[in-house]
Order: C-alpha cells, then structure tokens, then sequence
C-alpha cells in the first residue's frame, strides 16, 4: 500500500508539475501567476501530507502499560501484572481506532493525530490537484488541438480521475473523525494544548510530559461536553 500511495503521489507529481503548470511558468501575465500559486500551494500541502503519513506509518500506535492490570484483578487482590501470554501471543494497542491498511498499521493513542492530520492534508492536496486539472481535464471532450504527448495526456487525464476520487472518498471519512474530535466523543482526544502544533504531525515538549493519554493509563474528557445528548 505504501508503494500505490508513492505511486499515486509520483504519477500526480508528474501531471501537475511536470506537465501542465511546470511549463506554465514561462508564458508571461496571468498564466505564470496562477502556476506560480499552484505550484506553491502544490508543494507545501504534498510536504506535509507524505510528513503526516510516513509519521503514521512509523509511529508505534501505542501499547498498554507493562504494569497495568484490570481493576477487577485489582479488587481481586491479584498482584501479577498483566503478560502478552494471557492474549495468547496477542498484542494489545493502546485505545485502538482501527487497522489502516493505507497506513499498514494499528491507528491508536500514539498516533491518532497523525492519522488524521494525513486526512486532512490529502484532502486538501486532492481537491487542488483536481481543480488544477480540471479545465485541462475537459479539454478531453472538447473539439480542440490538446499540446502534449500521448504519455503526457494520458497522466493528465489518469491523475484527474484519482484525485477527485480520493478527494470525494476522503471527505467524508474526514468529516466523520473532524465532527467526533470536535464533540469529543471519539476514543482518543490528542491534539495538545500547544495550539503551534495542531497541524503538524509532531507534540511539544511539554504535551508529551503532561498529557496523560500518551502513557496510556488516564483519558480526560472536555468539561464543556454535555453527555446527556446522548
């Protein structure tokens, strides 16, 4: 999956940059404004969204504490912590969203932000990758002379279609996890409280020290959340 993402990423790259707003660049007025501004926009969004990603790949998502014990055990008077072997072989993860195949890992406590930093920032790639080529996009279905190579057309064409269909398909899976956060009615609540490093996909300092969700044994909820809505 890792390797598609590349290549969807490579073959976009080549379409935009490369193709139709690389050469723009050099026509003088208006046109080199705009490829100027897309390309721009282009590159900054693409950064941080393969920064998201790989720090979601990367990133172990978490795991339950060595020490750790139900707090039935505990009333129990049992003293043994838990072990990996009473999950016969299992591997715990810590306040687990889901497995992402698109990530090729578990997205929990530890990485939960990144994950959904690397949605946002590929929607917002997307959608302006395919606003870019939109117009060159319905030069396909118009009676007039289209520049460019055969190759050059067909990834044109090919980086279009899968732009507005990651856009379209990531939308909504954003709006999902946006509209949960922001109700603070998902299972993890970690952005920090260090506004500066909201969106990108790293913690302060003195978040990692404080919050104490990322160790894995306590999960404050917003005071202001009225649970009787629900």
């Amino acid at each position: 999956m890792i390797l598609l993402v590349l290549g969807v990423v490579g073959v976009t790259y080549y379409a935009v940059v490369f193709t139709n707003y690389g050469p723009a660049l050099f026509d003088g007025g208006l046109h080199s404004f705009i490829a100027v501004v897309v390309l721009i926009l282009f590159h900054f969004l693409l950064v941080m969204l393969l920064w998201s990603y790989f720090t979601v790949v990367l990133t172990d998502s978490g795991t339950v504490p060595p020490n750790w014990k139900p707090a039935s055990d505990e009333e129990r008077g049992e003293v043994d912590p838990l072990n990996e072997s009473e999950f016969d072989g299992g591997r715990c993860v810590l306040k687990m969203d889901h497995h992402c195949v698109w990530v090729v890992n578990c997205v929990g406590a530890l990485n939960y932000k990144y994950f959904l930093l690397f949605l946002f920032y590929t929607f917002l790639e997307t959608s302006l990758v395919t606003l870019a080529l939109f117009s060159h996009f319905l030069a396909f279905f118009r009676d007039e002379e289209i520049p460019g190579t055969t190759a050059t057309l067909a990834t044109t064409f090919l980086s279009f279609v899968l732009n507005l269909a990651f856009a379209l398909s990531v939308f909504g899976f954003l709006i999902m996890h946006v509209s949960l956060v922001s109700a603070n009615t998902t299972t993890i609540e970690v952005f920090g409280t260090d506004k500066r490093y909201w969106f990108i996909p790293a913690y302060s300092d003195e978040d990692l020290r404080r919050m104490p969700v990322l160790q894995g044994l306590e999960f404050p909820s917003n005071p202001d959340f009225d649970s009787e809505e629900f």
